[in-house]
């Protein structure tokens, strides 16, 4: 039975090799690209490419920028922790994935 609240969840599937501009990304995390470009001068997102003059980011910077943005949001990180952390959950998961194929 459903919330008499509840919204219904809504979302867009991205392949990783889709190439994202600025104005995409910012539209899609409903944020201003200013943001975007403070994300990237401080290391927590990576340009794919440069093409005519704009910044290309991949589809999984879109994933980056997600997680970027809970933590700016519900733990109230700055800019260089919003990075640090992103660093070490990448670091994390590259470390499990490596243990689970040695447990093969």
């Amino acid at each position: 039975m459903p919330l008499p609240h509840a919204q219904p969840l809504s979302g867009e599937i991205l392949e990783e090799s889709v190439v994202l501009s600025v104005s995409d990304l910012s539209r899609m995390m409903r944020v201003d690209e200013r943001h975007i470009v403070e994300w990237v001068e401080e290391g927590v997102l990576s340009v794919l490419e440069i093409y005519a003059s704009e910044w290309r980011f991949s589809g999984a910077s879109l994933r980056r920028a997600r997680v970027a943005l809970r933590l700016e949001h519900d733990l109230g990180l700055n800019l260089p922790g919003v990075a640090l952390a992103l660093d070490l959950l990448e670091e994390l998961e590259r470390l499990r994935r490596e243990r689970e194929i040695e447990r093969r």
